[in-house]
């Protein structure tokens, strides 16, 4: 399927040119290149989109995994022929744990941006929707999350600048919910609905000022997730 081409209508940042935006409405896997995970037609609340998961080869191997083979794993659909650096990515996205998930799972799921060939390098955006009403003040401030892989993982991140790269957001698991990204550089903001404010501000962006690569549907282990509507509108 071939994206739609949409002129971009205004400028997103004086002194930011936009160029023509993308649009993939996600209703089947074409145009998707898929590492570790399972992607099919879905429907969620009325609305179409794509249903992604693990896949049945690598849930089958969990088991036997050690700790240091889990985190070397990257459940991602990239979008062929994807290239950003700088600009904005939008989607509408939702998330839960799928059943005989693990007790840390959250319905992870986000957007990875600047993904290089190895499928192993990126930054991304995610939300961990179980946290969102959570009775635990803690784990609400952990609704949202920056990574750049491989170096700056969660834990990482969380253990040398606790806080600095999570905040909460009233999120619910198995609920669309439209997310906005925008990459300046090395700066990054993530918006969540149509909040003119962002929920998360990333003034270090891992991957530096001019990185670019592919931008890919990421989940986390033990989700269900479901994406619709990504557009991609690079800077010039």
């Amino acid at each position: 399927m071939r994206p739609t081409l949409l002129v971009a209508a205004t400028l997103l940042v004086p002194g930011f040119v936009s160029a023509q935006a993308r649009s993939y409405p996600l209703e089947s896997a074409a145009g998707l290149r898929l590492s570790n995970v399972a992607v099919e037609p879905a429907t969620l609340d009325g609305k179409k989109g794509v249903r992604v998961t693990m896949s049945p080869d690598l849930v089958r191997q969990l088991p036997t995994m050690t700790p240091d083979q889990l985190n070397q794993i990257e459940p991602l659909a990239l979008i062929e022929g994807s290239d950003f650096s700088s600009g904005v990515i939008e989607a509408e996205v939702a998330g839960e744990p799928a059943p005989g998930a693990a007790q840390g799972a959250r319905g992870f799921v986000g957007i990875a941006f600047r993904l290089q060939p190895d499928l192993r390098t990126y930054d991304a955006f995610y939300l961990r929707p179980t946290n969102g009403r959570a009775e635990d003040q803690e784990r609400r401030n952990h609704s949202t999350q920056y990574i750049s892989h491989p170096q700056w993982p969660w834990f990482r991140l969380r253990q040398e600048s606790p806080s600095k790269y999570e905040s909460y957001v009233d999120l619910e698991p198995a609920v669309w919910t439209k997310i906005r990204i925008e990459v300046r550089g090395d700066r990054a903001r993530l918006y969540v609905r149509d909040n003119p404010q962002p929920v998360l501000i990333v003034n270090d962006v891992k991957s530096g000022a001019s990185a670019r690569g592919g931008v890919a549907l990421w989940i986390g282990p033990g989700t269900i997730a479901h994406f619709r509507n990504l557009v991609i509108t690079p800077d010039r």
